[in-house]
């Protein structure tokens, strides 16, 4: 039976009163029908009354597992919800999950790329987004009724009975509080108000402040955020759990305003809502109503419906696409981190799986290894280096996703995140038990604080918040030629004979000519050499240094040098920092940095061949980009950067590119004979 000829068979995971409010929508619905529930106490009375005509299943795994089952519908408390769609789409469900998405956006980029891997439906539940009104009320905005937008203002705010320390909303176990409870619905109209009024599908604020009150629980009891979108519309947003508001949209122009009642329901309830909406011009209200009597819910379950049917991975807009969903969850990491408000369950100590919920797996493949000279084991072909992250929830997913493919070599600095990236670092190898089968490369001494009396004050600062007693590989971020670069050699040698360095050490940024008087200077005196180099090296050559003090090794002179000594170099911007993605091109010049640090017809030959090479390959020119510095015929260890699991995973498309002798010459210099 095709997807045509049948409806799609939902089950939900979860039972709750939201969730019966979606057995509703889909019972009305055109596209869909409830065949079954997954239940933690299927036994519970009244399981069969709630959802009729679903097969009540013991546990979530058991609705996962149901071949009769072709959409999950995830309604569980907020900390769950990455878990189990994860979970989901490898069982190759589609999943339809209720807001928020997940705690983060961290959290959902990566429901995201388990979804994109499996090629199954991904959506958020704002059912609001599918119902009529909201089109109706872009249409009225893009009309210019009220004339240019200057202001929004919404509202979601309801007042508990008290405080209940066990309830979800109060719980801080169960992420409770109103800015990921309910400010999503502000938050979200806000931006597709601010898309409309610009001609978009929905605007990203370029500023968020917030503020609230933390309660006993240290959940947010109330809180309000303003958000300033480009082209100067502001937008007051505020929710809560202990104290009632008037939760009216308003919305105004330079020739009148907008007021929408309660627009999560289209002014009626979770069952029926008409659909309301006041245009208010010179002291006029004029009501409009798209006079809707189908299930509230019916439109959400329709929406996703058509889309599985359609084979898209995303709801169609106004439904909350994966950008749009990603968007809002910015704005609620801002507004919670500008008020303080990290959940326990986010933190090291409570977080002790992997976004899945499953403990950290030790035996991936899919990053090769290598020997380095002085350590005792072997490192993956690429190093990670992941210093935009600020907190341990989001940190770890990119951390465990790398240890899963295979990776074991991590690139720090003591100056990284003001000292974050180490303590993230520290955290996570605590946390997952796995500092043996790791291998850190820690960075200090980076000018101005370039002197050989700063490599231990600052190595034991590192360490400490490496929770370790030795790093693995360690450069001198920086060179101070000011200084007898025999200074440097002993002060790192120093730590090398306490055990605080257990492998080579060298420079990072350090030119050819200062390498080689280090390494004459601790033959001379029988000192460890320096044994590894950290320059830029990439297919394009650095024309001028990114920041002050940088070094690029991808010269000639440079290459040979490396190979003669066989010296190992761990390469940042190894896949020239977008230079061989679209962001370049002859015709491209709104990037600063590419067009001073990268452009010259030279390089623009290099990307020409890596193009037409990727092509003949399949794959993409930074992946070409990045083979050439993994083919180099001395040890070359590429710092990869990527900030998600879908940035990751692309990187290790170049791993299986083989390139001969003949292919890096071509590719550098581009001689006659051509790739067959």
């Amino acid at each position: 039976m095709t997807w045509t000829q049948r409806k799609i068979r939902w089950g939900i995971l979860g039972p709750g009163s939201i969730a019966r409010s979606f057995a509703g929508g889909v019972a009305q619905s055109r596209t869909g029908e409830l065949v079954a529930l997954g239940a933690r106490n299927p036994a519970k009375p009244g399981l069969a009354e709630a959802f009729p005509g679903a097969r009540i299943l013991d546990g979530y795994d058991a609705l996962l597992a149901d071949d009769g089952v072709d959409a999950v519908y995830i309604s569980i408390p907020h900390p769950g919800h990455a878990e189990w769609a994860i979970r989901a789409a490898e069982a190759g469900k589609h999943v339809l999950c209720e807001k928020p998405l997940a705690l983060t956006a961290f959290e959902a980029d990566a429901m995201m790329h388990a979804a994109r891997k499996a090629g199954t439906f991904l959506g958020e539940a704002f059912m609001y987004r599918l119902h009529p009104q909201t089109l109706k009320l872009v249409e009225l905005i893009r009309s210019g009724i009220i004339g240019d937008v200057r202001m929004i203002k919404s509202s979601f705010g309801f007042a508990m009975p008290g405080f209940m320390p066990e309830h979800r909303l109060y719980a801080n176990e169960l992420a409770g509080g109103g800015i990921l409870d309910v400010g999503g619905y502000p938050v979200s109209m806000a931006r597709l108000i601010a898309g409309a009024a610009a001609g978009q599908p929905f605007l990203e604020p370029d500023k968020v402040v917030g503020a609230a009150h933390l309660g006993e629980s240290g959940v947010d009891e109330w809180a309000s955020a303003l958000l300033h979108f480009p082209g100067g519309i502001v937008a007051e947003v505020s929710c809560s759990i202990s104290l009632d508001q008037d939760n009216v949209l308003r919305i105004f122009g330079t020739e009148g305003q907008i007021e929408v009642p309660d627009f999560w329901f289209a002014g009626g309830n979770r069952d029926v809502g008409p659909g309301r909406i006041d245009v208010i011009r010179s002291g006029t209200r004029e009501p409009v109503s798209v006079n809707e009597t189908r299930h509230l819910y019916s439109f959400e379950v329709d929406a996703a419906g058509d889309a599985i049917l359609a084979g898209a991975h995303e709801f169609a807009w106004p439904g909350m696409g994966w950008a749009d969903s990603l968007g809002t969850l910015r704005v609620l990491d801002k507004w919670r981190a500008a008020i303080g408000l990290e959940y326990d369950i986010e933190k090291p100590a409570k977080r002790i799986n992997t976004i899945s919920g499953r403990s950290l797996l030790t035996d991936g493949n899919a990053i090769g290894k290598r020997a380095i000279p002085g350590l005792p084991r072997a490192v993956s072909l690429l190093a990670l280096g992941f210093e935009d992250f600020r907190t341990f929830s989001s940190g770890s997913i990119l951390l465990d996703g790398y240890f899963e493919a295979g990776g074991n070599l991590f690139d720090t600095g003591y100056v990284y995140g003001a000292g974050y990236t180490e303590t993230l670092l520290g955290q996570w190898l605590k946390n997952r038990g796995v500092r043996e089968q790791s291998v850190i490369i820690a960075k200090g001494a980076h000018s101005p604080l370039c002197y050989p009396d700063v490599i231990g004050k600052q190595l034991s600062q590192s360490l400490d918040r490496l929770q370790t007693d030795h790093v693995d590989i360690y450069f001198m971020h920086r060179d101070n030629p000011d200084v007898p670069v025999g200074e440097f050699v002993d002060a790192m040698d120093r730590e090398v004979k306490a055990g605080r360095i257990r492998g080579p050490f060298g420079g990072s940024n350090w030119t050819m000519e200062r390498m080689d008087e280090a390494i004459a200077y601790a033959e001379k005196n029988g000192k460890q050499k320096p044994g590894a180099l950290s320059n830029n090296f990439s297919l394009a050559e650095m024309l001028v240094p990114i920041w002050p003090g940088c070094i690029t090794s991808s010269t000639d002179a440079w290459k040979a040098w490396l190979t003669a000594r066989q010296m190992p170099n761990f390469a940042w911007s190894s896949q020239g920092r977008g230079f061989f993605t679209e962001r370049a091109g002859r015709d491209r010049t709104d990037n600063e940095e590419l067009v001073r640090v990268w452009y010259s017809e030279k390089n623009f030959g290099r990307r020409d061949r890596a193009i037409e090479l990727a092509r003949k390959l399949g794959k993409s020119p930074i992946h070409v980009a990045l083979a050439y510095v993994l083919a180099q015929p001395f040890p070359s260890v590429p710092l990869i950067g990527p900030r998600t699991l879908d940035e990751l995973d692309d990187s290790l498309r170049a791993l299986d590119i083989a390139l001969s002798a003949e292919d890096l010459a071509w590719l550098d210099e581009g001689p006659e004979r051509r790739r067959a």
